[in-house]
């Protein structure tokens, strides 16, 4: 679940064809979850795996071709949301901590 509301800047860490690294916010990596959902630049993609704050994310080709991802390099700066239910489920943990 989103809300079109940015939480950070990601950036692109790396990219080979389809397939993208990017780099979170430390404080944000806890909320991004494999397999589990990301906005970026306003595109809901579904986090392949996540190792501290990179994860990664694979676009078929249809995607690259019909939208602005297939000119993404690395380098590059992404609006990044994370799902709104895992800020959720955060804030309550602090409450339980």
């Amino acid at each position: 679940m989103f809300t079109g509301i940015i939480t950070a800047i990601g950036e692109v860490a790396a990219r080979e064809g389809g397939r993208f690294t990017f780099e979170a916010p430390p404080a944000l990596a806890p909320l991004i979850a494999p397999k589990g959902s990301i906005a970026l630049d306003g595109t809901s993609l579904t986090v392949n795996e996540v190792a501290g704050a990179r994860f990664g994310i694979n676009l078929v080709p249809h995607t690259l071709t019909m939208t602005t991802w297939g000119g993404k390099t690395a380098g590059q700066f992404v609006n990044l949301e994370v799902d709104l239910i895992a800020r959720y489920v955060a804030r309550l943990m602090e409450w339980r901590g």
